[in-house]
């Protein structure tokens, strides 16, 4: 592992302003609110309650919430300043905050006749309405309720055989939370919803899900996977193969059950939110993909910190602006080899300029059952490794993990401000960060142009990636998002917890999006995936014992995805999404494989009638 001296000072440094900021009392960047409070006639005098906001809790929003997006158009046309993209999710509080110097700018812009000044207006109209239940009575925000966030059923019918790969071949739906999903019908059904009491808060998302049944893998198969993961395909106990959650070997049988997507319970101390359970997470300033941590696979259970409000440190800040911070710790599901290991997930990320943002994570999947325990003394020494350990040491009970670093940026081109964003998302493995090892790093650049001139509700996004850097150590998928000791990777329950574009893979996505109204859209997408020749065999089959297979290999998918988003009244949604794929993976199935996909998720989101 190449370390430089400086990269490790820098993570040393960084550590030390995490602890410092969850050490330091900091107020709310609203100031506290003193209403004046209605008196009883019998008791004129008495004092007006205090309200103080940064005491008081608040739910995180869902990352699949059609929120993000708007925030960050309203962000892309140079409307809003104060948001981390490459820390997400938001709370509800958190986004009531960042749209206060909305109003006015939009105000300013009317003046000036700025033609996207309608479109940000029904953006932030929009947002309000979402979040006016929340924002009633003096303190804006949770002193005590329940509310019933969501109800939905969202229906998809699939034809063909899709893929369901993450780690190997790919994904015909992607950041999904690992649902599953097979020919044929698929339902899945739930609701979610929250309860306030002060500076706590209990949230709940959960849903039935039903899929059919599927041929899945053939035995040679998921060996040769199991040999290209350099993971042992027989249970040397029982004589038969290990039931890997990351090789969908078949018969699979139907499911229907009924699965948390999140739940946890939190409080609202000194602007951080202090959790734990099952909760999304997103370290990317991209759309499609992040590599750190997104919502591809199901959500782990999880301790979390997280910086919830922008902190400011007298002389720091001059220099770095304001800034927030996340860590979360938790077990990985579905891993056998070895069974049960954790990770452990730091982010830092700064905005000195209102153009800019740039951010710092660490990633280290450490432990499990036959490896080494997990105890507060190996969490400390994954947490405060950072240079290369020997063969010994790896394969013992001192082993400080899978490490990998990421490092994104977002930035608003000056004079163009309203117009283009740009933005990258890196990650390396064994090294500290991506800027310390560029050419051994997976990036994911993208850009966002917010309006087309003539065209104010059409916008557009596309997004490169690549998980296959030009060195020599990146072959046969035993790099990114793989380990040694580690060889079910950077996985949960079987899907990358990460970037869908998987190992050593490249491609891309790009999104043409007409906006009807603040949350209704049209959108057209494209997506390319790739895998390298050398990860994934062509065949099965060797020709001679020890000789190349047959056929070439890799896998390539292609798909075109449309998209319609409509409200009736303002409460019940229907999101409708078809996409038409093709795909090869001669290891799988010979020739090409065409596979569609129709989804129609209707949604409604009631309003304070339900609250109580």
């Amino acid at each position: 592992m190449s370390v430089s001296k400086r990269a490790a000072t820098a993570s040393v440094i960084s550590s030390a302003i995490v602890l410092t900021g969850i050490l330091s009392f900091n107020p709310s960047p609203i100031a506290a609110e003193r209403p004046a409070a209605e008196q009883a006639a019998s008791d004129s005098s008495r004092p007006a309650p205090v309200c103080e906001p940064a005491s008081l809790g608040s739910p995180y929003i869902p990352v699949d919430s059609w929120i993000y997006p708007a925030i960050l158009r309203l962000y892309g046309l140079g409307y809003v300043d104060n948001v981390f993209l490459g820390l997400r999710p938001w709370t509800r509080a958190s986004v009531d905050h960042m749209l206060e110097q909305v109003g006015a700018r939009i105000d300013d812009a009317q003046d000036s006749n700025d033609p996207a000044t309608n479109e940000a207006q029904e953006i932030y109209e929009a947002i309000n309405g979402e979040l006016h239940p929340d924002v009633q009575g003096p303190c804006r925000t949770f002193q005590g309720k329940t509310r019933i966030e969501s109800v939905y059923s969202a229906s998809r019918y699939i034809t063909g055989t899709p893929l369901d790969d993450s780690f190997h071949l790919g994904q015909t739906v992607i950041n999904d939370y690992g649902r599953p999903f097979q020919n044929g019908f698929n339902n899945y059904s739930g609701a979610s919803g929250y309860a306030s009491a002060g500076r706590f808060t209990l949230y709940a998302r959960g849903e039935f899900q039903g899929s059919p049944s599927a041929t899945g893998y053939s035995p040679a198969m998921a060996q040769i996977l199991s040999g290209v993961d350099n993971a042992p395909f027989l249970n040397p106990v029982t004589g038969l193969p290990y039931n890997q959650a990351t090789i969908p070997m078949g018969p699979i049988d139907s499911k229907v059950r009924g699965r948390v997507i999140e739940a946890y319970a939190s409080a609202h101390v000194l602007n951080h939110e202090i959790s734990f359970g099952k909760q999304d997470d997103w370290t990317g300033p991209g759309m499609g993909g992040a590599f750190a941590y997104s919502n591809n696979a199901e959500n782990i259970y999880s301790f979390r910190i997280n910086r919830v409000e922008p902190l400011h440190i007298p002389g720091l800040s001059y220099l770095t602006g304001p800034f927030r911070y996340d860590f979360l710790v938790g077990s990985l599901k579905g891993h056998s080899l070895p069974n049960d290991p954790w990770v452990h997930v730091e982010k830092l990320s700064f905005r000195p300029t209102e153009n800019l943002e740039f951010g710092f994570e660490r990633t280290v999947i450490w432990g499990g059952k036959g490896h080494a325990p997990i105890t507060l003394h190996t969490f400390l020494k994954s947490f405060f490794s950072f240079s290369a350990v020997n063969a010994t040491e790896k394969f013992s009970r001192n082993d400080p993990g899978a490490r990998f670093g990421s490092f994104d940026f977002s930035y608003r081109v000056p004079g163009m401000r309203k117009w283009l964003t740009l933005y990258t998302d890196g990650e390396v493995h064994d090294d500290i960060s991506p800027i310390d090892a560029p050419r051994r790093a997976s990036w994911r650049p993208g850009l966002y142009l917010s309006h087309v001139p003539g065209v104010p509700k059409l916008d557009i996004r596309a997004e490169a990636a690549t998980t296959d850097p030009p060195v020599s150590t990146s072959v046969d998928g035993r790099f990114m998002y793989w380990e040694t000791i580690q060889v079910q990777g950077y996985t949960n329950n079987g899907q990358i917890f990460g970037d869908w574009i998987g190992r050593e893979g490249k491609g891309g996505q790009g999104w043409l999006t007409y906006h009807l109204s603040g949350n209704e859209w049209i959108q057209v997408g494209l997506r390319n995936q790739k895998t390298a020749k050398d990860f994934i065999p062509g065949s099965t089959t060797l020709t001679k014992p020890g000789t190349p297979y047959p056929i070439e290999g890799g896998s390539t998918l292609n798909d075109i995805n449309f998209q319609a988003v409509k409200r009736i009244g303002k409460d019940f949604e229907i999101n409708g999404n078809f996409a038409l794929e093709h795909w090869k993976a001669p290891i799988y199935l010979p020739g090409q494989q065409t596979v569609t996909t129709t989804t129609i998720k209707l949604t409604w989101f009631p309003e304070r009638k339900v609250s109580f």
